[in-house]
């Protein structure tokens, strides 16, 4: 089973692929989407739909992951956030992909058994779990494929 994990963001969208047997998981590819700063948000929306949709066809996933978005400070960011996460959706869903929901919380759980380990907790674990030399880079990149695992892991326990 081919999963694609989307760590939803503006500025930098992290994606994670991987395949999995039910036993096994192993990474296909992982990066960010990037969009410029000054850029205004219907272009970089754009921009991230069609790169998310070049990546998708490339990979051919069966089920999108995404983080469920928890802010509890800066709104201004969560409803930027939420746009990118709609789009990101959105070229899941056109691609006819499953799509799957997990929180932070669920995530790192999961994958620590804490739900609230520190980031590097994390990101070791993407790295142990994927048989990687090195933690991914950057942060996204690791969070996305952490999604991806998160539900490989809900896939062995059905």
């Amino acid at each position: 089973m081919r999963i694609i994990g989307i760590d939803p963001g503006t500025g930098i969208l992290g994606f994670g692929v991987i395949d999995t047997d039910g036993s096994k998981v192993s990474m296909v590819d992982a990066g960010v989407i990037r969009t410029k700063v000054h850029q205004p948000l219907d272009e970089r929306l754009v921009e991230i739909y069609n790169s998310l949709c070049e990546i998708i066809a490339e990979n051919k996933p069966k089920i999108m992951v995404i983080e469920k978005l928890f802010f509890a400070q800066n709104v201004t960011t969560a409803i930027s956030v939420s746009h990118a996460r709609g789009v990101a959706m959105l070229a899941g869903k056109l691609a006819e992909l499953e799509i799957v929901e997990y929180t932070p919380l669920q995530i790192k759980q999961a994958l620590t058994g804490y739900g609230r380990a520190e980031k590097k907790q994390m990101q070791e674990m993407v790295r142990v779990l994927l048989g990687l030399k090195e933690v991914p880079k950057p942060d996204d990149c690791a969070d996305a494929l952490a999604a991806a695992l998160m539900h490989a892991t809900a896939l062995r326990v059905k």
